[in-house]
């Protein structure tokens, strides 16, 4: 027997496994003989069994209803089963029925990097007779529709009806041992680091999970560098009749029975062999795969399965030699893909960075800005920051009060032999800072700020004013020029201006460390983050502060209030009063937005329906003692006791000069948020030229709507304005984007060979607890409330939110929060900032946190500690 399709008119297979083993054979691999049963086949039966109703009814079934899944997934498997088998089908069906086979199903949906299928659809072992064959292809097709398939599919929102299926029906492998092989690395990411999975048996053991099986791991060098063994107490068999049984292996031999114990069930020469057999799958299809695969009695290797391994994180484009990539959309709590246009604006704005020192725009070593976008979300380059002496020193310490665990991550590459030190000498970083120290004259603006920190606010409001002034468009400009000015501005005129901020939340932050000098000894963990509660002039907490004085002044107009509780209303309809507020507060605050780092996203202003649905949280909060204002108030005053308590701890003289330190830290370091707000107000004006553009290129028909221009770079748009069509590239741009949004997973730091640092030795949690950074001080018991996305999240007063990362879209959501825990960020991260200041307990970087936490679970957030103890989970509503 041959793969084959069942007549030459019918489509090839459409992914999955069947379509890789027919061409394996092709190409000369050991794969058992088989015949493949295309989608097409599915499609002719499928067809014939009216599941009309059934797709119909799906579409209008939430995808939290179980109970009406189900049953809709009983109806369509009653269905295909019911439904007549073609002639055609069924004869070839039979005509492929060898002695053993095994009848596997392959789903069109399967090995999606958000979504993993496999094991959803059935797959049938040593199956006997041509009856029992076609008896077995009919089961696989209607597995299309288990519960857990139809519940997962609803879950992560794939249509139905565009789920088909292959059948491959494959000579028996009767196998001596057999398991599972991934060409690249799992866990840690390491590309060509092929891992093996081996059990005595069929393959069935390993890959149900039924066993624990001895593990292997190969170097890309073919040495293998890891073996564990496992317990392999089970292991699965084929029956003389039909079918496959479960048997328990002894481990230690007796009387001629299976023996496994302390021994590999591999040779060192067959893992080897696995491993170069993998190397050649990986090879032919130019990306690595997970197999399965046996070794009969006679001691022959086949492959049984190849698929891609869809997800691991996509690497940079490559460059020679290892690179080391620092995940920045993380470290700005993006965990969302950034626009294509988003990406071109940090491309830009990062061309300018030279501009700081010196330099020409575009100045780099090597010539190109030292970014890369793997999975749709920005990485810096920064292996010479880590093959230099005053790198390694500065930029994780940077990280410590941003970013704790990307910090811990560098700090242990700094052994890695292969990031060596290029740069011993600090001389060179230490010229670039003093060339910036004196053309933006920072010492002296230390001293200043420090003396008189009124002219740090001074500044503040210079910088506006200068930057707003570059950001308005000449009148009457043409498309093109529009596109011409988002250039300039982008590259020459705002990052340059944020270094004259710098100057006075950098001396607060060295007024809090001469404190901690003084009181080295004296200071209990929490206290000195204490002080930073209630900051002054943070624009986020003013923002966020505003939005609730508007919430206050809506509750007392009736009508106002009623049309927030009720459904959506457009912005035409609301109210006066709610009209007004909404109106007022965009005009300060509009060019704000969730994920406002990526250009391509709407503005507040441009979709207040955020905006409004905050509002209508504000308005659930009925405890005056939870009123964030009031919580604002009472950080405040708890932090200027703390000033007083720690001075006095001092002594005398030196108490003075530690309240003085701690009272100017609380004066400046609220100016850190403001370079970012900045840099968003630019992005909001640049963004609203280039919607004009688009406009005008839907208008035309050369984009499909005017938002699609975000989906391209702005070099694109030129050509657009060309006249080139880029409707298709826009249409696959956009599927990536949507497909990227549902990925979980990010790595902190991305090495260029694959692996993913943090993954390489990371030791399991301590049982029921987790550990991250303490971020705000302060102990609390609550409920959890698990938010992915804060756009329509709604947070009951009181809450624990738990959250991937924040950014100051999230922060509106902390006002009703009890406590936050969040998986990146460092003490002095954004979420971390916001916690202090409204006085909620906050541990930050805490790994796996929206994996392991789930919704309505009780859980202890200790933000002195940093630890999160967790009550054992219980049924819960889905997280949102």
């Amino acid at each position: 027997m041959k793969f084959q399709d069942i007549t030459a008119e019918m489509l090839p297979l459409v992914g999955g496994k069947g379509a890789n083993l027919g061409v394996l054979t092709r190409a000369g691999m050991p794969v058992p003989p088989g015949f493949c049963l295309t989608t097409e086949a599915y499609r002719r039966v499928a067809g014939a069994a009216g599941l009309e109703s059934v797709l119909d009814a799906l579409s209008r079934t939430a995808p939290g209803d179980t109970v009406a899944l189900a049953e809709l997934a009983g109806r369509a498997r009653a269905l295909v089963l019911a439904a007549p088998v073609p002639d055609d089908i069924a004869q070839a069906v039979r005509q492929s029925a060898g002695e053993a086979v095994a009848v596997r199903s392959s789903a069109t949906a399967e090995d999606l990097p958000d979504a993993s299928f496999a094991g959803q659809q059935d797959t049938y072992l040593n199956v006997i007779g041509p009856d029992a064959v076609l008896d077995a292809v009919r089961r696989c097709w209607a597995s299309l529709w288990t519960d857990r398939a139809v519940a997962y599919r609803a879950a992560n929102g794939i249509d139905h009806g565009a789920v088909h299926l292959a059948v491959v029906i494959q000579e028996m492998v009767q196998s001596e041992v057999a398991g599972v092989m991934f060409t690249a690395n799992p866990v840690t990411g390491r590309r060509h680091e092929v891992v093996i999975d081996a059990s005595p048996g069929l393959g069935e053991a390993v890959v149900s999970g039924a066993v624990n099986p001895d593990h292997f791991v190969v170097s890309p060098s073919k040495k293998i560098t890891e073996r564990r063994l496992g317990d392999k107490l089970m292991a699965v068999r084929s029956l003389p009749g039909g079918g496959t049984e479960q048997r328990t292996v002894q481990s230690v031999p007796d009387d001629g029975t299976e023996q496994v114990g302390g021994r590999a069930c591999l040779s060192d020469e067959q893992v080897v062999a696995l491993a170069r057999l993998g190397a050649r799958v990986e090879d032919h299809y130019g990306s690595p795969q997970d197999t399965e695969w046996a070794i009969d009695a006679s001691g022959t290797l086949w492959l049984t399965q190849a698929r891609p391994i869809t997800t691991l994180y996509p690497l940079p484009e490559g460059k020679d030699g290892l690179r080391v990539y620092f995940n920045f959309s993380l470290a700005q709590g993006l965990h969302r893909p950034i626009t294509p246009m988003g990406i071109w604006a940090f491309r830009t704005l990062a061309s300018s960075v030279p501009l700081v020192y010196g330099r020409p725009v575009g100045y780099w070593p090597g010539g190109t800005t030292p970014l890369a976008e793997p999975g749709m979300r920005l990485f810096a380059d920064i292996t010479g920051i880590m093959r230099s002496r005053a790198g390694r020193a500065i930029f994780p310490r940077m990280l410590d009060v941003m970013e704790t665990r990307s910090a811990v991550v560098l700090r242990g590459l700094f052994d890695d032999k292969r990031l060596s030190l290029t740069q011993p000498s600090p001389l060179p970083a230490l010229r670039r800072a003093l060339r910036i120290a004196i053309r933006y004259r920072i010492p002296g603006r230390l001293v200043q700020a420090v003396v008189r920190p009124e002219t740090s606010h001074q500044r503040v409001a210079w910088v506006g004013d200068r930057i707003r002034e570059r950001l308005a468009p000449p009148a009457g400009m043409t498309p093109a020029q529009r596109l011409d000015h988002v250039e300039r501005v982008l590259s020459t005129r705002v990052l340059p201006m944020m270094p004259n901020i710098v100057p006075g939340p950098l001396a607060g932050g060295l007024m809090l460390g001469l404190a901690g000098r003084l009181l080295r000894g004296r200071v209990k963990p929490g206290e000195l983050l204490a002080v930073l509660r209630g900051l002054p002039n943070n624009v986020t907490t003013e923002m966020d502060l505003a939005l609730w004085h508007a919430a206050t002044r809506i509750r007392a107009d009736e009508p106002s209030a009623r049309a927030l509780s009720g459904p959506a209303l457009p912005e035409g309809e609301l109210p006066p009063v709610l009209r007004k507020e909404l109106t007022e507060f965009l005009a300060k605050y509009g060019h704000r937005a969730v994920a406002e780092i990526d250009l391509g996203v709407p503005r507040w202003s441009d979709d207040p329906s955020h905006v409004l649905g905050v509002l209508a949280n504000y308005l659930r909060l009925d405890d005056p003692a939870l009123a964030p204002d009031t919580q604002f108030a009472r950080g405040a005053r708890e932090a200027e006791a703390m000033v007083d308590t720690l001075a006095r701890r001092a002594g005398m003289l030196r108490g003075r000069v530690v309240r003085f330190a701690l009272h100017r830290a609380r004066e400046l370091v609220g100016y850190r948020e403001m370079p970012k707000n900045y840099l968003i107000l630019a992005l909001a004006e640049m963004r609203r030229q280039i919607a004009t553009v688009g406009v005008e290129l839907a208008g035309k028909g050369l984009l499909a709507s005017p938002d699609d221009v975000f989906m391209l770079g702005l070099p694109e748009v030129r050509a657009a304005l060309g006249g080139t069509d880029q409707r298709e590239l826009v249409a696959r741009r956009r599927a990536t984007y949507e497909r990227e949004m549902r990925r979980r997973h990010l790595p902190r730091v991305l090495l260029s060979d694959g692996t993913e640092p943090e993954a390489v030795g990371a030791a399991p949690p301590t049982e029921g607890a987790l550990t991250g950074t303490p971020a705000s001080p302060g102990t609390l018991t609550g409920t959890a409330r698990v938010v992915l996305d804060p756009v329509g999240a709604h947070l009951e007063p009181g809450e624990i939110l738990v959250a991937p990362s924040t950014d100051p879209g999230w922060t509106p959501l902390f006002l009703t929060a009890g406590a936050l825990v969040m998986e990146m960020g460092g003490a002095n991260s954004h979420g971390a900032v916001v916690a202090r200041e409204y006085g909620i307990p906050a541990v930050v970087g805490v790994a796996q946190a929206t994996s392991r936490i789930t919704t309505g679970q009780k859980i202890t957030v200790d933000g002195t500690s940093g630890a999160v103890i967790l009550d054992p989970p219980s049924e819960a509503p889905p997280s949102s």
